[in-house]
């Protein structure tokens, strides 16, 4: 739930904000987008308040429900590669909405953003943490992420928060023309997970490897 924070910690906060933006230009995020993106949203308000104190450092925390928030090096790697070259980023749907903070950033960059959450008690969690930003380009949805969000695609972007085991194909089909997804792939023969960008182009579906990372398994159905 968004709280009121008191002037010291609010000043606290914005120093210890500033500092991760630092952080994530040191470790290559280029995209300044991302980067005002990542410096505006308080980060310490979408984690549990015993770890408030944690919150912009480089680590992903629990939130609850077997799920955590990622690590902000993560979200903003993810978003750069979304946006790269791109000048104006229209719609974008994030699966796995978790505790609001991604969709948040992403409301900072995109013109529409969606977001689907599987399990119903974290997507109201989420709408609380998010009340009090009063993000009017965002909405949430309750679904299966593996369905996507058909009646809002096609999507610039397609943003995924859980390690699938192959990609869904529903999701494929709801990337535009010239728009891209970018998830964590979970190797089959072992716990390794890798991010892949999938981009669509006049030639057909391009797809590379990125970054290893560790996220949640992707879950299907709703909870």
């Amino acid at each position: 739930m968004i709280r009121r924070a008191a002037a010291g910690i609010g000043m606290t906060s914005q120093r210890t904000r500033s500092r991760m933006v630092d952080r994530l230009r040191e470790q290559g995020i280029t995209e300044e987008r991302v980067l005002t993106a990542m410096g505006s949203v308080p980060r310490h308000l979408f984690v549990e308040e015993a770890l408030a104190s944690r919150a912009y450092e480089d680590t992903a925390l629990p939130i609850g429900f077997a799920q955590t928030i990622s690590q902000p090096y993560v979200v903003a790697r993810m978003i750069e590669a979304l946006i790269k070259d791109v000048k104006t980023p229209g719609s974008v749907l994030e699966v796995g909405t978790g505790c609001g903070y991604q969709a948040a950033v992403l409301a900072q960059i995109f013109r529409e953003v969606y977001s689907i959450e599987r399990i119903k008690a974290l997507l109201e969690r989420a709408r609380s943490n998010l009340l009090g930003l009063r993000l009017a380009n965002l909405r949430l949805a309750h679904g299966d992420g593996h369905a996507g969000l058909e009646k809002a695609a096609p999507f610039q972007a397609i943003v995924v928060a859980a390690a699938a085991r192959e990609v869904p194909e529903a999701l494929v089909r709801q990337i535009a023309a010239g728009g891209r997804m970018i998830l964590p792939l979970r190797a089959s023969h072992r716990d390794a997970q890798r991010l892949v960008l999938i981009e669509r182009s006049g030639r057909g579906l391009i797809e590379s490897q990125l970054d290893p990372v560790r996220f949640v398994p992707m879950e299907a159905g709703r909870a």
